[in-house]
């Protein structure tokens, strides 16, 4: 079996974490593909397991990667997904940050978790993906998101204006510091802080959400995730921050954009006593109440 283990940053307590990891994969006579950067850093600190193999922005996952351990937060999560794309090699989250909603195996579960793949006990989550088309090449690379796609001002403290169309159809102007498309999974992140509602990740929709919006009949609004949503933006600036989760572009007004439901997903591990009411429990206190 062959298991990709994806990094990019981590403390020194981490350490002895990976070993264990590594340790592990030994045993079970597992080979390591390890993430370019991250292998390196394992070699200086004589930490690389006895058989690896790596993988980069250039040398893409084989198809015998059988899953893949994103060792980090949620961050790290997003990173990883980009080098699954379309594989459908499934993702499982191993929180070294401090949420974890996505990432959200712990490191003293990490025995348990490899254990219940290599046992199969394990149910795979499907998340659906967001597209982005520009009339520019931008995120070429990767041009999906699992989170969020996003339009920001940049070089300027004045509001900017989005003309947004709904399948080709004039939906509003959005007098804002910016606007969020954000996915069910991503509706727990950005959108979430900026007024959003959560949606459960099986929702066939995507949310539309400005970001400090100067209109005040505008609210985050639900639609289809079958829907184009389509942009045009002025500013007093010359230049708009573009973002698809943690990546970001910069471009002018002559771009065009617009997001879509991708046709692939990315499939996480939910292990065993892992759903999302008891994620949106534990780590957002959905309906705690300090009163009981």
């Amino acid at each position: 079996m062959h298991i990709a283990v994806y990094n990019r940053v981590f403390d020194e307590s981490d350490l002895e974490l990976f070993k264990q990891i590594f340790d592990y994969f030994e045993q079970h006579k597992i080979t390591a593909i390890l993430y370019n950067d991250f292998a390196k850093r394992m070699h200086q600190l004589h930490l690389l397991p006895a058989v690896y193999e790596v993988f980069c922005e250039q040398t893409p996952l084989p198809p015998k990667t059988k899953f893949l351990f994103s060792l980090g937060g949620d961050g790290t999560m997003l990173d990883a997904v980009k080098f699954v794309g379309d594989k459908n090699i499934p993702i499982l989250g191993i929180n070294l940050g401090r949420l974890g909603f996505l990432a959200s195996t712990t490191a003293d579960k990490v025995d348990f978790a490899i254990h219940s793949l290599l046992a199969g006990n394990y149910v795979l989550d499907p998340r659906t993906l967001m597209h982005l088309d520009a009339s520019i090449p931008i995120f070429s690379d990767a041009p999906f998101a699992l989170n969020e796609f996003s339009l920001h001002r940049k070089d300027s403290s004045s509001l900017i204006k989005i003309h947004t169309f709904l399948n080709g159809e004039f939906l509003c102007t959005y007098w804002a510091d910016g606007l969020i498309v954000s996915t069910p999974t991503g509706s727990t992140g950005y959108s979430l802080s900026c007024g959003g509602p959560i949606i459960f990740p099986q929702a066939n929709s995507f949310v539309i959400t400005p970001v400090a919006p100067h209109n005040l009949n505008v609210r985050p609004l639900v639609v289809s995730d079958n829907s184009i949503i389509s942009f045009e933006i002025e500013g007093r600036a010359e230049h708009f921050l573009c973002t698809m989760d943690a990546r970001s572009e910069s471009i002018d007004n002559s771009v065009s954009l617009a997001v879509k439901k991708e046709n692939f997903v990315i499939q996480l591990i939910r292990l065993e006593g892992q759903n999302f009411l008891h994620t949106l429990q534990s780590k957002l206190y959905w309906g705690a109440d300090s009163r009981n």
